[in-house]
């Protein structure tokens, strides 16, 4: 479009001129759009765009996708993905019931809190991916989280659905109950309901799990068979009348050694390949400990696992000592698998039993579902895989932070292969030897960047060692993890690494920055303020850091005291809680990036927009995007963030910001560039022989004419227009020449619409200052009337010592001529002797006509110098005699 000008003058002081120009229709300086946006909003209850936000086109038109990862409460709260129209009359958003058809067969899938939404991604051949990272199955009686994704369609079908770290049950367990059955154990029917309560919660059956029971004191005894029950009701009724076994000796490693080699034969029902599990339930010492070693050592060749349950019940009631409690405790543990957290129980006597059979049957129904003989072999069955997503066209990443207890993975899944690191591919052991790898969260973010040498993979691990850490890696050729670089935190808690994005700033196809947020990043005010580190991406594939960025420091309480409620609590923004590359927003060949900081103000949050220049960012934000409306309504504005789709046709990305309870699609305006130039005529003038003359209110003067010409145009269409401004005339002084320096005019320009028309481009300036009218003087006497005498008088003070060699240094402008000669001159500067050579101890002597510059003591200690100097500063104002018409 075309601008409208108008031009005002101003006049300034010391011969300087302004000219200030408005443009009627252009903008302000950034250009995504605060005030002319479109909102969607949700339930609060829902956490609806909490976490996964997208922009979406299909043929049917386009769309914003927004996560709610709690839909569906509260009786199920499977969480769900929202389509949201956008360039319709009816921006109401229509739940995609992904849950649904979101299936891995062949499991009893647990869909409740399947927090489905939580990640949202786009796929870059089509399609988007949505995750449930708390999505769950059932093996026998154990829940485990694996998580799942959607691969959803450009029409909004489920593709197919993806776990990674599912895996069938081992349903198959031969578990043998070792009971001692001495007559220290009263009252024997708290062992039998303790066996009720830790049968009724198994599956009996062939294809389930088996039981066998073998009772000892003195003797040993076989009462059930593993293959005797098929069913957990036949079995409850049995061991209701359990006898108890009795003898005055406890012989534990008779009972032990003859479970292992009877219970498990073939001809009681053990099954070939199945998990072996021994319970062994005592309440003294052994009277056969001589046989524990040999005893032991032949139920690890058969691979038994072991749970060790000891009952002091009888130490208590004959006041044993302590002594002899520790000696049967330690037995116990002998008697246990390792580690012993998992295998070793201890009650207080024969009721308290009932106490740990949900803990002993949670241990025992683990090994349903793990793929080792020990319940500590967990791996990925509490994997959460899908807690974070990344699309490449190689492959989908998958960060999983439950796994290998919580010390968490990083999962590769394409169209023909899925990688699932090892429990130690991450970690060098020898670097690390000193520190217990557990509860990192590796997998909590993860990105890829791309190089000309291949692709590098980056995972962050924000509780690592409590101050977190990044690993960049690459796949060898048999797709193990080769770890290139690690990049570690440097506050204990800030949660580094908890938030990455790579950046192709210049549109090459080759990363150029990584950006790493710690937004949990304690700052000056012991608040959580949060910082993102930028890096920058080398040639030879290794990342280095450039600076950090940081919110504006600013107080929510004092800022914005009608939305604090307690006026002395800290405002900690957490900036760099998402951090999102957005494609070039304003136009000039570089792509951006937006970060969030949903704690600022009072938890309503803002976002941060950040140019690219060259191969990285711009260090100072160019734009801050608040959050508006209703403060009740959405909080955490800036929790996520996306922009890489315009959605309005314009040809410019728009970015989409999400909060707690709505989300706001915030249009990016047009960028305008407008050069301003100004000319003169004529270019000089000779104050003595002027010959250009004009008439300003009724006097002779000599007149400069200026020409302002703005060439503007639009980025998106290039689009050009140069516009001419009325020519301003400047009229020199006619009557006083007593000035030499030429005119400066400047130029000031802005929008007199900023909320119409583009922006006007942030890099370039919005003013020019330009000589103009350069007065040129020949050899010239400039004359001084008396009144214009410039009389100046200086006494100086010695106060303290005797100061040698003192003077008054004095300089002054070119245009006053210094008259009196009793001193020194040089150019523009006059030196004057004060009390030469000894100016005595409080002695004052008055000094030459002049303007003083400053008092010098030539020679005394540097320490004491600081009294010796003074500065006086007068300055001089002329009427300019300048007069400016348009």
């Amino acid at each position: 479009g075309v601008c409208v000008w108008c031009v005002c003058v101003c006049v300034c002081v010391c011969c300087v001129w302004c000219v200030c120009v408005w443009p009627l229709a252009c903008v302000l300086s950034f250009n995504v759009d605060q005030k002319n946006g479109l909102s969607f909003s949700g339930p609060l209850e829902d956490m609806f765009w909490l976490h996964g936000c997208s922009s979406f086109q299909n043929s049917e038109g386009k769309w914003v996708l927004i996560g709610s990862p709690l839909s569906g409460q509260p009786a199920r709260r499977t969480g769900d993905v929202y389509k949201c129209p956008v360039g319709t009359a009816d921006n109401t958003c229509i739940k995609l019931e992904l849950p649904k058809n979101t299936t891995i067969p062949n499991l009893r899938e647990v869909k409740e809190n399947m927090t489905m939404g939580t990640t949202l991604v786009t796929n870059p051949s089509g399609g988007f991916l949505a995750c449930g990272p708390q999505y769950g199955y059932m093996c026998g009686q154990q829940q485990y989280i694996s998580g799942v994704c959607a691969n959803v369609s450009d029409s909004f079908q489920v593709l197919n659905s993806l776990s990674p770290a599912a895996q069938d049950c081992g349903k198959e367990l031969d578990i043998v109950l070792v009971l001692d059955g001495s007559n220290s154990i009263y009252p024997w029917s708290s062992i039998t309901d303790f066996l009720i309560r830790f049968l009724e919660k198994m599956e009996i059956g062939p294809k389930l799990s088996q039981v066998g029971i073998v009772s000892y004191g003195e003797t040993v005894t076989h009462r059930v068979n593993l293959s005797q029950f098929d069913n957990t009701a036949d079995l409850l009724e049995f061991v209701k009348d359990l006898p108890q076994q009795t003898g005055v000796k406890t012989m534990t490693f008779l009972g032990i050694d003859t479970a292992r080699r009877e219970a498990f034969m073939a001809e009681r029902g053990a099954r070939p390949g199945v998990k072996k599990v021994m319970v062994i339930v005592t309440d003294g010492e052994s009277h056969d400990f001589h046989n524990l070693n040999k005893t032991i050592g032949d139920c690890e060749d058969d691979n038994i696992e072991r749970f060790g349950i000891a009952v002091l019940g009888d130490y208590n009631r004959l006041n044993k000592s302590a002594d002899e409690v520790q000696n049967f405790i330690k037995e116990i543990e002998s008697i246990s698998s390792k580690p012993l957290r998992d295998h070793f129980f201890n009650v207080s006597d024969e009721f308290a039993l009932l106490n740990i059979v949900d803990t002993l049957g949670s241990k025992i129904f683990a090994l349903e579902a793990t793929s080792g003989n020990l319940t500590s072999s967990f791996e990925m069955e509490m994997s959460q895989t899908g807690f974070s997503a990344h699309t490449s066209r190689e492959a989908v990443l998958l960060g999983a932070v439950g796994a290998y207890d919580w010390n968490g993975t990083v999962v590769m899944h394409s169209a023909g292969d899925t990688i699932v690191p090892g429990r130690d591919q991450f970690y060098d052991p020898d670097a690390e030897a000193g520190y217990e790898r557990l509860a990192g969260y590796l997998g909590y973010d993860v990105q890829s960047a791309s190089t000309p040498g291949g692709t590098l993979y980056i995972t962050g691990a924000p509780r690592y060692n409590h101050t977190g850490r990044v690993v960049v890696y690459r796949l060898d050729d048999g797709g193990g993890i080769v770890v290139s670089q690690i990049l570690r935190g440097e506050q204990i808690g800030s949660y580094f690494g908890s938030v990455l994005q790579t950046v192709d700033v210049d549109g090459d196809s080759f990363t150029d920055v990584l950006l790493v947020g710690a937004p949990m990043f304690m700052g000056s005010d012991k608040d959580e303020q949060g910082q993102v580190y930028v890096y920058q991406l080398r040639q030879d594939g290794r990342f280095v850091h450039q600076f950090t960025l940081k919110p504006v420091n600013q107080s929510c309480c004092s800022a914005h005291s009608a939305s604090c409620t307690n006026k002395n609590e800290p405002c900690g923004a957490r900036f760099g809680t998402a951090i999102a590359a957005v494609s070039d927003l304003n136009l000039d060949g570089f792509n951006d990036v937006a970060i969030g900081a949903p704690f600022e103000n009072d938890h309503r949050g803002a976002v941060y927009i950040y140019h690219g220049e060259k191969t990285s960012l711009k260090e100072k934000f160019v734009q801050r995007i608040p959050a508006g409306g209703d403060g009740d309504k959405v909080k955490f504005f800036g929790q996520s963030i996306h922009g890489v789709m315009d959605l309005n046709g314009d040809g410019i990305t728009d970015v989409t910001i999400g909060g707690l309870g709505g989300a706001s699609l915030f249009w990016s305006r047009d960028v305008a560039e407008l050069h301003a130039n100004m000319t003169f005529n004529p270019a000089k003038i000779n104050l003595q022989q002027a010959q250009h003359q004009c008439e300003h209110g009724g006097r002779k003067s000599v007149c400069v004419v200026t020409e302002v010409c703005f060439d503007y145009s639009v980025k998106s269409d290039n689009q050009d227009l140069q516009t001419e401004v009325s020519n301003p005339v400047l009229y020199p002084p006619q009557a006083r020449l007593d000035f030499r320096d030429p005119l400066m005019v400047s130029l000031q320009f802005t929008k007199a619409d900023e909320d119409e028309g583009p922006v006007l481009d942030e890099s370039l300036p919005r003013s020019i200052n330009k000589t103009s009218a350069c007065l040129h003087f020949s050899s010239m006497l400039i004359k001084v009337n008396k009144k214009d005498k410039l009389d100046l008088n200086i006494n100086v003070r010695n106060s303290k010592d005797n100061a040698y060699n003192t003077k008054v240094i004095v300089s002054f402008t070119p245009n006053i001529n210094y008259v009196k000669m009793a001193c020194s001159l040089n150019h523009t500067r006059v030196e004057c002797p004060v009390g030469y050579p000894f100016l005595g101890n409080n002695v004052e002597v008055g000094s030459t006509d002049s303007s003083v510059r400053q008092i010098l003591d030539s020679e005394e200690l540097a320490r004491t110098l600081h009294d010796n100097y003074l500065q006086i500063s007068i300055p001089v104002k002329y009427e300019a005699g300048l007069i400016f018409r348009v």
